[in-house]
């Protein structure tokens, strides 16, 4: 089955086009990262286009949608889910979500990606890649993280450990989906994993306003 998966939890987004086999197996058959920072609504479009042509497969052979659900900035995850939701519900496919810290590395590992606000998203794996702890935010110096950690090598100071450089793959969503891919039916509702809650909020006080 061909299958287009996007993640837009991070700076750098993510859209990739992988054939997966019941048996797990997965082909990534095109792949484009692309530092993005806040504009994943600008640049998201383009690279599902780009993937496809890089691959030349039309999206009517696309048969599911795999996406990261964060943990992420509200914006960039609206915007990787919402994207998801409507290509699936235009062609009647199956969606899948998937915690996006899941598809980063593999093996027994913590995962550490920038949360804004000087903390970070981590998330704690066992050898065969199942998720033990987290996710969670916290600032780097009251993290108490185990294993060898992967993700944004930027916290590796104040961590007070090295932390391998890694990111969201195409193929880490795939693994992560497997299980709903295999069964569709399984798969939940798209709900970001948003950990906190936004920056902008309603005011608690108005102005009144007179006319003369």
């Amino acid at each position: 089955m061909l299958v287009l998966a996007l993640d837009t939890a991070t700076p750098t987004l993510l859209a990739g086009l992988a054939r997966w086999s019941p048996d797990g197996a997965v082909e990534v058959l095109a792949e484009r990262a692309v530092p993005s920072g806040t504009r994943h609504a600008e640049l998201l479009t383009p690279a599902i286009r780009g993937v496809l042509a890089d691959a030349d497969l039309p999206l009517a052979e696309v048969g599911a949608v795999v996406t990261g659900l964060g943990p992420g900035p509200f914006t960039g995850l609206r915007v990787g889910v919402v994207t998801a939701a409507a290509l699936a519900d235009a062609r009647g496919l199956p969606v899948v979500g998937v915690c996006s810290l899941d598809a980063i590395g593999d093996g027994a590992r913590t995962v550490v990606t920038d949360a804004r606000r000087k903390e970070l998203y981590w998330a704690t794996y066992a050898a065969d890649g199942t998720r033990t702890d987290g996710p969670g935010v916290v600032r780097p110096e009251a993290a108490r993280l185990t294993g060898p950690l992967v993700g944004d090598p930027a916290f590796a100071e104040r961590l007070g450990a090295p932390v391998t450089a890694a990111d969201v793959t195409t193929a880490g969503l795939l693994r992560a989906a497997a299980p709903q891919l295999a069964d569709p039916a399984s798969a939940g509702p798209l709900l970001p994993l948003y950990l906190r809650r936004p920056d902008a909020t309603p005011p608690t006080s108005f102005k009144p306003v007179t006319t003369s």
